[in-house]
């Protein structure tokens, strides 16, 4: 019952902190800062809790910290949340990165500093409430509830073509979402007029012809969300045009909201959809690898650069969910975390020089690491864990995605694995570009002979990071466990799915698991 009440704490704090700051006077901005920070901190002590308690051994529940009231019984939604290993990743990710992110816009947000804190603050309530939702209408309004404070925070603080930024932004996460809407209401009238997530998993049973319309509609909503290509143009602009402290979110957290979609609900709700579908899912997420990485070579915006890394690393993910095997599923897992903490700190680090020269724009950089050595070195250990070196973080993620598809039971699997991999030549060719060209060589530029290296402030937002690099790197067991448990659910799940379609179509081989050998002792 303590974990259950916790749950709804970290999950509401922030929107509690948020009505208060509505409280006090918009002329004090020191005071929503504070205020801010201090509930932002609160809530990952309190999410830390549930990181303890959490029990991630076989025989524990599948859903921990469970909450199931009543909230409109005549339409058959509930209030009903609840934590399984990969949610509560993805919540602790949240929790530790809105603190950093409110401190990073200390200096940066100088005007309606009330109205950007309690975007922030209600935003925090959103992310978390999408990972711990069990109930498919509170899921909706969570997913929905992002829309709005992001919205707020590119249109109101953005650069100058925010408002084209945001509309395309709005438009193409609404739409879709919408689609999810309707298949939402049509799957809770099939489970027999019920939308909890657990009870609509037994007892939907829909044609297979409804099964994959539905998978397409949570597909394209998660697939928007990811960005997946070809669904991925609105990111870059979003990114270039948000704030830092949107930059951040958007890449750190929000982004995970659709790989989570796929894991959640999409996969398990659907599955012979999901296995029908599944070679084109992971071509795309081929391409996006390759293409993202591709149009990194030519960007001269950093921020649109490490944009377009986004869509290259998130394809990273999806390959590992389409894969279906433990290895590939546990590395999409890892990669999710992995790309939060990575690329967040590559948008902090990329929001610092943006703060001192008021430029994107890589020419007007080089050689500023003899004025900023301690931005270099600390940008240099986080390129070097975004190209997935081992000993960082990113590396395990890339290697259990890769090797995870090499051995799995799809067709060209060893192919998408191959392609897959050249995104990662190509992150470290136009990650390690990006860094030769800003902070190496002749210092050219004079009016980067006057920048000042971090401040106490900045050291404060980018160790934690950088600690989690090295962390993850070297000690990535404590981050896989809690995942394991939900990996194995679904496989088994999928492994059901298999044995029915086998015995309709006694010739069919299996599609998921992997090949012998299998590595780990996974199988």
């Amino acid at each position: 019952m303590a974990q259950a009440n916790l749950l709804s704490i970290v999950v509401f704090l922030p929107l509690i902190g948020a009505i208060a700051a509505a409280f006090f006077p918009a002329a004090e901005p020191k005071q929503h800062k504070a205020l801010a920070l201090v509930v932002t901190l609160a809530t990952f002590g309190a999410s830390l809790g549930l990181w303890f308690g959490f029990d991630a051994s076989p025989g524990a529940p599948e859903f921990q910290a469970v909450v199931h009231v009543p909230w409109i019984p005549a339409l058959g939604v509930s209030y009903h949340v609840g934590l399984d290993g990969v949610a509560l990743l993805l919540v602790m990710l949240t929790t530790a990165l809105t603190p950093i992110v409110v401190l990073s816009a200390w200096n940066a947000v100088q005007e309606r500093v009330k109205e950007f804190m309690i975007a922030i603050l209600v935003l925090e309530t959103a992310m978390i409430g999408s990972f711990a939702a069990l109930d498919l209408i509170l899921f909706y309004v969570f997913w929905e509830g992002v829309l709005i404070p992001m919205y707020l925070l590119i249109g109101i603080w953005g650069s100058e073509n925010r408002l084209y930024a945001t509309v395309k932004f709005f438009i193409y996460t609404f739409v879709a979402s919408v689609l999810m809407l309707v298949a939402i209401i049509y799957v809770g009238a099939k489970a027999g007029g019920t939308f909890d997530y657990v009870q609509v998993r037994q007892a939907l049973e829909v044609s297979a012809s409804a099964q994959r319309w539905l998978f397409l509609a949570f597909a394209v909503a998660f697939a928007v969300k990811v960005p997946m290509f070809p669904l991925h143009t609105w990111l870059p602009d979003a990114h270039t045009e948000a704030p830092t402290a949107g930059s951040v979110i958007l890449a750190g957290v929000l982004l995970k909201m659709g790989t989570f979609g796929f894991f959640r609900y999409a996969l398990p709700l659907f599955p012979e959809a999901a296995l029908h579908y599944r070679p084109a899912v992971a071509a795309l997420a081929v391409i996006g690898i390759v293409y993202g990485a591709l149009m990194c070579l030519v960007q001269k915006d950093m921020k649109r650069l490490v944009a377009y890394s986004s869509v290259s690393h998130m394809g990273f993910v999806m390959l590992g969910l389409m894969a279906l095997t433990a290895e590939g599923l546990t590395g999409g897992v890892y990669q999710m975390l992995n790309h939060g903490v990575s690329t967040g700190a590559l948008f902090l680090m990329v929001g610092m020089l943006y703060e001192r020269r008021h430029t994107r724009l890589i020419a007007e950089y080089g050689g500023v690491a003899r004025q900023v050595p301690w931005i270099a070195t600390a940008f240099v250990i986080v390129t070097l864990s975004s190209i997935g070196l081992p000993g960082t973080n990113g590396f395990v993620g890339e290697f259990l995605i890769l090797s995870g598809t090499w051995l799995a039971r799809l067709a060209s699997a060893p192919w998408f694995s191959a392609v897959g991999a050249t995104g990662v030549i190509l992150g470290a060719v136009y990650m390690l570009l990006l860094v030769e060209r800003v902070f190496f060589g002749a210092l050219s530029n004079e009016k980067n002979r006057t920048l000042l290296d971090l401040s106490l402030r900045e050291w404060v937002v980018i160790t934690p990071l950088v600690a989690l690099i090295a962390v993850m790197g070297f000690f990535p067991q404590p981050f896989l466990d809690p995942a394991r448990p939900a990996v194995d659910r679904l496989l088994g799940r999928f492994a059901a799915v298999e044995h029915r379609l086998e015995e309709r179509d006694p010739g069919r081989p299996p599609t998921t698991g992997t090949q012998p050998p299998a590595l780990a002792g996974r199988e």
